[in-house]
C-alpha cells in the first residue's frame, strides 16, 4: 500500500481517516516513519539541481507545493526544467504488509536489484549535471541509454513478479466501508466504499440480499466504479428503499462483504420545498408532487402450459395515465420460488418475462407487479410445465428440485423430489451424478439405484466445487436427468464461514493451523446416527475441543450388536469430515458405531459408541390423503380440495391426478408438489366430466392414491358479477337524471337479474355519503334517478346482481350537474351492442335516446373509426339517416379493430353521439355457423342454427328485426342440444324481415337471415289482411285482397276450425282478377262469436289470414250492426237528422232546435215538456226542416224534459232533451258564460259617499254568481263596503275610502268552468283623482245642506 493518499481519496467528499480500522492506522503509521527516514537519507545525497516529485506521508501533504488536484509526477528534471529521466518512487512497507516476501531469497534478490538500479539512476543523474556543456548529440545518446536502463529495470521487476506471482495476489479488502444513512423521502442517497485486491475484485451491490440491477430499475439506481472507489446512488428514496444494503467484493482469493443501512423518513406535514432535489438523471423524470398515476394492465397473460426444454414468454401491456415521456414504472416479477432462468424485458409499454429453458422447477404462480409513485397493480397466472417426451417409451419423468445439504470436506447429502409421472411402471430407484465445476465430465455416484430421495455422496476432493443431478429408472428405462443443483463446496463449514468461496473457480484456498506436534488427539464428541435407511447409515460427530487439533482425521468402526468385535470401516483412507456414510450393511441387523481421531502423533481413544441401530428405513411413506372434493371454478378449471394425510412425516407435498369419468386414464394436474390442500387444476375441457385423486410425497416415496372424487362437470362457477362501467347521462330535468351504463365484463356465470344505483352529492369538490336510488332491482341498463336538487352536482355508482348475490359497486362516475336540458336536438342513443361479427361485416344495434329534443327522432347516423386512430378520423357509415335501430356494417378490413358510435337526429338537427363501443376485431372466429333456411316438401319453412360452444346455462334467443319474439303464434321454436329450430306456423307477408338468433353465455355466437318475397319464402303475398266492415241495413262484410293468384287458386272459409260454405247465411265472392275475397252475413247472432279464417292455396304456395271476433270486440260489432239495421228502418219515414239540442244567443235567449229529414207536407211536429204538449203560441217554428223553440229570461221554472215527435203516414221519430238537474246546470252555466262575456270593463266613479266600481251586462239573471276581490282576496262586505245590482249594472261601493282601500279590484263571474274576471287598478293617479272628486262632491253636498260648521270635519 502506498504511503500517500491517492487523488481520488483526497477529493472524496466522504473520506475521513476515522473510517480506517486500528490495524490499517497502525500499518500506515509504520509505513510513514520508514518511508520518511529512507527518503530523507537518500534525498540528502542527491544533487540540488535535480527536483523530483515523490510520494510523501499523510502529514506532508499539506506542505506539498503541488495543488490538491495535481497529479504526482515521476519525471526527473534539471534546473532548466528539461526532462532528463525518471524517478522511481520509494515504496517500503512494514513487515506486516510485506506479506512475508522480505524473508525469502527471491524477495532479497528483487530488493537488491531494485536498489542497485536506483543507485545507478541517481549516479547517472549527478554525472549529467557535470556534463551540461556537452553536445546535444551526446545528451541524446546518454538519454537513450538511460531509457534502455529503465527498460531493463522494468523487465527485471516483471521477471521477479513471474517468479512468485502469488505473492502479489491477495483477497479483497475494504479500505473504506460504506456507512449508514437516514434521509427524508424524495431525497437521494449515495453509499461509498474503497476496495483493494488482486486480481481486481468483482463488486456487486445487494438490497436485503437481493442483487441490484440498475437496468431493471431505470433511473432508480446508479452504480459507479472508478479507481477502486465504488458507489451506489439511490434516487428519490421512498419507504420501500428502507433496507440493509450489502456490497460484496470477490476474486479468486476470496470474498468480503460490508453492510450499511438506509432509513427513509417522511414529513408529518407539508413537504418542505427547500429539500435538496435529486440530481437529474437520463431516465429519471422530474415529477411534481400531487401527480396521481392510473395504472391499467391489459392484454394479460393467462394460464400457460409448456414442456421441459421449451422457451416460454409471459407478457402484459401496461397503460399508465398520465403518460409522461421519461417516466419509467418499477416492473417486478415474482414466483413462489425464484428461478435462475429468468430474462425480463421492459419496452416502455409492455413487460415481458422469458423462461429460456423450462424445467418443472419453473412451475408455479407468476405475478407481475407494476409500481408507480402513487400506487401499484398486479396480475397473476399459473404456469404448468409438463415432462418432455422420454427417450425410451415408458420411462419415468425427471426428478426435480435437486439440492445439496450438510456439505463438508469430502461429503455432501443430495436431496430431490420424485416426479409425478412414473411412465406406467413403478420407479425402481434413482442414480445421482456429480460434476466438478470447470469440467463437463459427469460421474455416477451410486452403483445401484436408491429409492430414498436422499443420498450421501462421499469421496469429494476438499476445496473443490461440485454440481449434482439425479435420474430416475424403472423397468422400461432411464429418465432424462434433472436440472443441476446449485454448486456445493467440499469444505468444513467452519472454514466456509471463515473464508468464502469463489464458485466459478471450483477451488478454495484454506489455511489450517498445523497440529501440535507430539499430541495424540482426544475423543470425538456427540456421535450420533443422523440418518438410517436400508441402503446406508450416516454418522455425525464433533471434533475434539482442544486447541490445535484442527488437522485431525477420523477412523470409523462398527460392531454387530451383542458382540465385542469392532471392525474398522475406512481402513485405507481416514476421513477428514465429521460426517460419514456407511454402505453395504446387512438390512435388518443391529449395529453400534464409534469413531477415533488420528494425526501424525497417532490414533486417539475411541468415542463413546452409539446405541444399537437397526439397518432399515426409519421414514415411512405417507398415508393416502383423505376425501377429495372438486368444485366448479371456470369453464376450463376445477378447484380440488382434500384432507391432509394423517401419517406423513417430513411431507414434501401432493400430486393431483385427473381422468375423464369412466375412462380410468390418469394424467397429472401438477408436475411440482404442492404443500397446500387445495389446488386449481387447469386445462380441462368445457362440459366434460372429470374425477380426481391425490397422492402424498416425502423422501421415502409416494403414497397410495386417495379415493376418487365424485365426477364433476367442468363449467364456470357462479359468482357475483363484476362492477358495471361507462356511466353516462341520457337526460336531465330539474330534479331527475336518466343514467345508462354498460354490462359488466364478467357476469359471474349466471344471468344478471338486476342493477342497483347509488348517488351522492358533491359540494365544493368534496363527495358526501352514498344513498340508494332504487330498493328493487331494475332489469334495464338505464334508470331515472328522481328527487334530486336542481343545480347540484352528483356522482353515481352501479352494482350488478345475479343469483350468487350483489357485486361490488362500480367506480364513481364523473360529476354531473342536475340542470334541465333545453337543447333542440336529441340526446345520445345508448346500449350499443355488436352482433354477428365476421371478417368483413357486423351488425350494430342500439336503443333510442331518452331525451328527444323539441321534436321526435326521425333517423340515426352510424360512425366508424379504427380503434387506434385519432378522434378526427370518425367517418359516417350511412349518408342518409336510417329510421331503424339496427344496421349491418359491411366492407370491413379483416384483422382490423374498429369502434362505433350512433347519433340521432330530429327536425332541429343531429344530436350528441353515443359513447363508443368496445373495440371489435373484424374476424370470423373458427367454428362460426350461419343461420340456414329449409323448406320441406309440404312447404313448411324453418330457420335452423347450431352452436358448438354451448354451456349449461346457454340459451337460444330468436328475434325478428332484432326485437325478441313476444308472440308465439307465428313461430314455433324447438331446441335440442346445440341446435335450435324456428318453424313458421302460417307464413304470411307479415313474416318478411330479418331473423336472427343469439346464443347467450358464448363468445358472441350469433347469425341472421333476411326473408324476402324473392327468397325461399313460398307463400301467397297479401295486400291486406282479413278485415270486417258494416254495410247498409247492418250487413257484415269479411274481406281481404291477395297480391297474386292464378286461375287455379282456391279459398277455404273456416269458422272456429269448421269449414263453412255458400248458403242462406253466408254469401261468398272470389274475384281472381283483383284478388279480392269476400264473405257476407245479413246479421250477427250470439252463435257467430269466434274466429273467421280465409285459407288461400295456389299450387304449393299457401297463406291464410284470420280475424278473431270474441268478447267485447264481438259485442261491439254486433251492437253496431243491430243499430245500423234499425237506423235503416228509421230513415224510411220522417226522422231526425240532428237530434234535439240547445244554444244561447248573445241576448241570453235559450233556443232549442233540431233538424228533420225525409219530410213532406203532411208531416207534423209536436213539442212536449214533462209530457205536456206545448201550444203554438209559445213561439214554435218549423221551417226548412229545422224545429226551434226559444226561451227568453230563462229561470228555474223552465227546467224539465223536452220532447219532439215528427210523424206522417210513413212513420214517426222522436227526440228528447233532458234539462233537469245536471242538464239544467250545464245550460245555466252556458247562460252565465254569455252574460260574463257581455260585461264591460270595470270602471271607477266618485260619489258623495265614496268611490264606486261598476260594470254593465246585457242581461242579468238572479242565479248569476259573482265575487268581488281586492288584492286577489275575496272582499268581506261591511257597512262601509257594499255591493249590489241596479238593472244591468253590478257595482261595488267604498264609503269614506282610505289608503288601505288602494289596490287592484276585480269582479269574477262564475260559469262552472274557469270563470271570467274584470279588473281595475285603484291606486296611484287613478286613486288620487277619484279621491279628490269624492272630496269635492262631499264638500258641495255639505254647502248645499248649509252645514258650514262641519266643513273642517268634512275636509
Amino acid at each position: 500500500m502506498s504511503g500517500s493518499i491517492p487523488f481520488y481519496q483526497k477529493h472524496h467528499r466522504h473520506y475521513d481517516r476515522d473510517y480506517r480500522s486500528r490495524e490499517t492506522k497502525s500499518a500506515i503509521s509504520q509505513y510513514q516513519q520508514s518511508s520518511s527516514s529512507r527518503y530523507s537519507a537518500q534525498s540528502s545525497s542527491t544533487s540540488k539541481g535535480i527536483r523530483a516529485a515523490t510520494f510523501t506521508s499523510l502529514d506532508e501533504v499539506g506542505l506539498s507545493p503541488l495543488t490538491k488536484r495535481a497529479k504526482p509526477t515521476y519525471l526527473a528534471m534539471d534546473k532548466e526544467n528539461q526532462i532528463i529521466g525518471y524517478v522511481v518512487p520509494i515504496f517500503r512497507g512494514s513487515q506486516e504488509f510485506a506479506s512475508g516476501l522480505s524473508d525469502t531469497e527471491e524477495a532479497r534478490a528483487k530488493e537488491s536489484a531494485a536498489y542497485l538500479a536506483r543507485r545507478d539512476l541517481f549516479t547517472s543523474g549527478v554525472e549529467m549535471e557535470r556534463m551540461e556543456h556537452k553536445s546535444r548529440r551526446s545528451i541524446m545518446r546518454e538519454s537513450a541509454e538511460r531509457i534502455s536502463l529503465n527498460k531493463r529495470i522494468h523487465d527485471n521487476e516483471e521477471y521477479h513478479k513471474r517468479l512468485n506471482e502469488d505473492s502479489l495476489m491477495h483477497p479483497p479488502e475494504f479500505v473504506i466501508k460504506p456507512r449508514s444513512h437516514t434521509v427524508w423521502e424524495k431525497q437521494c442517497v449515495r453509499l461509498h466504499c474503497t476496495i483493494t485486491g488482486w486480481p481486481e475484485p468483482r463488486v456487486v451491490w445487494y438490497k436485503n440480499n437481493v442483487s441490484i440491477d440498475p437496468m431493471a430499475h431505470p433511473g432508480k439506481y446508479k452504480i459507479e466504479s472508478s479507481y477502486n472507489v465504488h458507489s451506489l446512488e439511490i434516487n428519490r428514496c421512498d419507504f420501500d428503499d428502507t433496507a440493509q444494503y450489502r456490497v460484496s467484493a470477490m476474486n479468486s482469493n476470496g470474498e468480503l462483504s460490508a453492510f450499511a443501512s438506509v432509513v427513509v423518513k417522511r414529513f408529518k406535514g407539508e413537504v418542505d420545498e427547500f429539500l435538496p432535489a435529486p440530481r437529474p438523471r437520463k431516465f429519471l423524470s422530474t415529477i411534481s408532487y400531487g401527480v396521481t398515476f392510473e395504472t391499467h394492465i391489459v392484454e394479460k397473460f393467462g394460464v400457460s402450459f409448456g414442456r421441459e426444454g421449451e422457451t416460454l414468454s409471459l407478457g402484459c401491456s401496461v397503460i399508465i395515465y398520465p403518460s409522461l415521456q421519461r417516466f419509467q414504472p418499477e416492473i417486478e416479477w415474482y414466483r413462489d420460488v425464484p428461478s435462475k432462468w429468468i430474462q425480463m424485458h421492459w419496452s416502455g409499454d409492455r413487460a415481458t418475462l422469458t423462461l429460456t429453458h423450462l424445467n418443472k422447477e419453473d412451475e408455479g404462480l407468476y405475478t407481475l407487479r407494476v409500481t408507480t409513485k402513487s400506487s401499484y397493480e398486479t396480475h397473476s397466472a399459473y404456469v404448468f410445465v409438463r415432462d418432455t417426451d422420454a427417450e425410451v417409451a415408458g420411462a419415468p419423468g425427471a426428478p426435480l428440485d435437486v439440492c445439496c445439504q450438510d456439505a463438508n470436506k469430502d461429503y455432501v447429502i443430495v436431496t430431490w423430489k420424485q416426479p409425478a409421472v412414473d411412465g406406467g411402471n413403478s420407479i425402481l430407484g434413482y442414480f445421482v451424478d456429480r460434476c466438478e465445476i470447470g469440467t463437463t465430465h459427469w460421474i455416477q455416484c451410486n452403483d445401484t439405484p436408491v429409492k430414498f430421495a436422499r443420498f450421501p455422496v462421499t469421496g469429494l476432493v476438499e476445496g473443490r466445487s461440485y454440481i449434482f443431478r439425479v435420474r430416475a429408472v424403472n423397468k422400461s428405462g432411464m429418465s432424462h436427468p434433472s436440472r443441476v443443483s446449485e454448486p456445493a463446496v467440499a469444505m468444513d463449514p467452519a472454514d466456509r464461514a471463515r473464508k468464502a468461496s469463489a464458485p466459478w473457480t471450483g477451488q478454495i484456498i484454506v489455511t489450517e493451523e498445523e497440529p501440535v506436534e507430539g499430541v495424540v488427539p482426544g475423543k470425538p464428541r456427540d456421535l450420533l446416527v443422523t440418518e438410517a435407511t436400508k441402503n446406508y447409515v450416516v454418522l455425525s460427530w464433533k471434533p475434539p475441543g482442544e486447541k490445535g487439533h484442527e488437522g485431525v482425521m477420523y477412523y470409523v468402526e462398527k460392531c454387530v450388536s451383542g458382540t465385542d468385535s469392532w471392525q474398522r470401516v475406512n481402513t485405507d483412507i481416514p476421513v477428514k469430515s465429521p460426517r460419514f456414510a456407511l454402505f453395504d450393511l446387512a438390512e435388518g441387523k443391529s449395529y453400534s458405531f464409534r469413531v477415533r481421531c488420528c494425526n501424525s502423533a497417532g490414533v486417539g481413544e475411541p468415542s463413546e459408541p452409539t446405541e444399537a441401530t437397526v439397518v432399515g428405513d426409519k421414514l415411512d411413506i405417507p398415508s393416502a390423503p383423505g376425501r377429495v372434493v372438486p368444485t366448479r371454478n371456470t369453464d376450463t378449471s376445477v378447484v380440488v380440495s382434500w384432507e391432509a394425510s394423517r401419517e406423513a412425516k417430513e411431507l414434501v407435498g401432493y400430486y393431483i391426478e385427473t381422468s375423464v369419468a369412466g375412462k380410468n386414464v390418469w394424467e397429472p394436474c401438477n408436475n411440482k408438489p404442492v404443500k397446500a390442500t387445495r389446488f386449481i387444476c387447469h386445462g380441462l375441457t368445457t362440459g366434460e366430466k372429470y374425477v380426481f385423486h391425490v397422492r402424498a410425497v416425502n423422501a421415502a416415496g409416494i403414497s397410495e392414491c386417495s379415493q376418487e372424487s365424485e365426477a364433476i362437470e367442468v363449467k364456470a362457477a357462479i359468482a357475483s358479477p363484476a362492477p358495471p362501467y361507462g356511466i353516462t347521462v341520457l337526460e336531465c330535468v330539474r330534479d331527475a337524471m336518466v343514467l345508462s351504463w354498460r354490462q359488466p365484463t364478467f357476469i359471474g356465470g349466471a344471468d344478471i337479474v338486476g342493477y342497483f344505483v347509488d348517488y351522492r352529492e358533491v359540494i365544493g369538490g368534496v363527495p358526501g355519503k352514498w344513498h340508494e336510488a332504487n330498493i328493487k332491482a331494475i332489469s334495464e341498463r338505464a334508470y331515472r334517478v328522481s328527487e334530486l336538487k336542481e343545480n347540484m352536482f352528483y356522482q353515481f355508482q352501479v352494482r350488478a346482481a345475479n343469483m350468487a348475490g350483489v357485486g361490488i359497486p362500480s367506480l364513481p362516475s364523473e360529476t354531473f350537474k342536475c340542470e334541465e336540458w333545453t337543447i333542440a336536438v336529441p340526446g345520445p342513443p345508448h346500449d350499443l351492442q355488436v352482433l354477428e361479427v365476421r371478417k368483413d361485416s357486423l351488425v350494430l344495434i342500439w336503443k333510442p335516446p331518452v331525451y328527444q329534443g323539441r321534436d321526435e327522432v326521425n333517423g340515426y347516423y352510424v360512425d366508424i373509426k379504427e380503434a387506434e386512430a385519432d378522434f378526427e378520423t370518425w367517418r359516417g357509415v350511412n349518408e342518409k339517416a336510417t329510421s331503424k335501430k339496427y344496421m349491418k356494417v359491411c366492407d370491413l378490413k379483416e384483422g382490423v379493430t374498429y369502434v362505433f358510435r350512433v347519433r340521432a337526429q330530429n327536425k332541429a338537427g343531429v344530436g350528441k353521439a353515443s359513447e363508443p363501443t368496445e373495440p371489435v376485431l373484424a374476424e370470423t372466429k373458427p367454428g362460426t355457423m350461419e343461420l340456414a333456411v329449409e323448406v320441406d316438401d309440404n312447404g313448411v319453412i324453418s330457420l335452423n342454427f347450431e352452436c358448438k360452444d354451448l354451456i349449461a346455462d346457454s340459451k337460444f334467443i330468436w328475434s325478428k328485426n332484432y326485437q325478441e319474439f313476444t308472440d308465439s303464434t307465428h313461430l314455433t321454436v324447438e331446441t335440442k342440444g346445440n341446435k335450435s329450430k324456428a318453424t313458421f306456423n302460417a307464413p304470411s307477408e307479415d313474416d318478411l324481415g330479418v331473423y336472427s338468433c343469439v346464443v347467450t353465455h358464448t363468445d358472441g355466437a350469433s347469425a341472421s337471415y333476411t326473408l324476402t318475397e324473392e327468397g325461399k319464402f313460398t307463400f301467397i303475398p297479401l295486400k291486406s289482411e282479413l278485415a270486417v266492415e258494416l254495410l247498409e241495413k247492418g250487413r257484415v262484410r269479411f274481406w281481404l285482397q291477395a297480391e297474386k293468384m292464378s286461375p287455379n287458386g282456391k279459398v277455404d272459409y273456416v269458422f272456429n276450425d269448421n269449414m263453412i260454405n255458400q248458403g242462406e247465411k253466408y254469401k261468398m265472392n272470389f274475384d281472381k282478377n283483383t284478388g279480392i275475397i269476400e264473405m257476407f252475413m245479413e246479421s250477427l247472432g250470439k252463435e257467430d262469436e269466434g274466429t273467421f279464417t280465409f285459407q288461400l292455396q295456389d299450387g304449393k304456395a299457401t297463406n291464410q289470414s284470420s280475424l278473431v271476433l270474441i268478447g267485447d270486440v264481438f259485442k261491439k260489432l254486433q251492437k253496431e250492426s243491430e243499430f245500423q239495421r234499425k237506423e235503416w228502418h228509421r230513415k224510411q219515414g220522417p226522422h231526425f237528422v240532428e237530434y234535439l239540442g240547445y244554444e244561447v244567443t248573445p241576448e241570453c235567449i235559450v233556443r232549442l232546435k233540431c233538424k228533420v229529414g225525409n219530410i213532406k207536407k203532411d208531416t207534423v211536429a209536436l213539442w212536449y215538456k214533462d209530457g205536456r204538449e206545448i201550444k203554438a203560441n209559445e213561439k214554435l217554428d218549423f221551417s226548412e226542416g229545422t224545429l226551434t223553440l226559444e226561451i227568453a229570461q230563462i229561470s228555474k221554472k223552465d227546467a224539465g224534459v223536452y220532447e219532439v215527435i215528427v210523424k206522417d203516414d210513413r212513420g214517426k221519430d222522436k227526440s228528447t232533451l233532458n234539462l233537469t238537474d245536471q242538464g239544467f246546470k250545464d245550460l245555466m252555466n252556458q247562460v252565465f258564460s254569455v252574460i260574463a262575456n257581455s260585461s264591460t270593463q270595470l270602471k271607477i266613479q266618485s260619489t258623495e259617499q265614496g268611490i264606486r266600481l261598476y260594470t254593465f251586462v246585457n242581461y242579468y239573471n238572479d242565479e248569476l254568481h259573482v265575487t268581488w276581490h281586492h288584492k286577489d282576496a275575496a272582499i268581506t262586505f261591511t257597512d262601509r263596503i257594499t255591493s249590489g245590482v241596479v238593472g244591468e249594472q253590478l257595482w261595488l261601493q267604498i264609503s269614506e275610502p282610505t289608503d288601505k282601500d288602494k289596490g287592484k279590484y276585480a269582479i269574477e263571474f262564475f260559469d262552472g268552468k274557469g270563470g271570467l274576471r274584470r279588473t281595475a287598478e285603484l291606486s296611484g293617479q287613478a286613486y288620487d283623482d277619484a279621491y279628490a272628486e269624492f272630496q269635492r262632491l262631499k264638500y258641495f253636498k255639505c254647502v248645499k245642506n248649509g252645514k258650514q260648521s262641519s266643513r273642517l270635519f268634512c275636509i
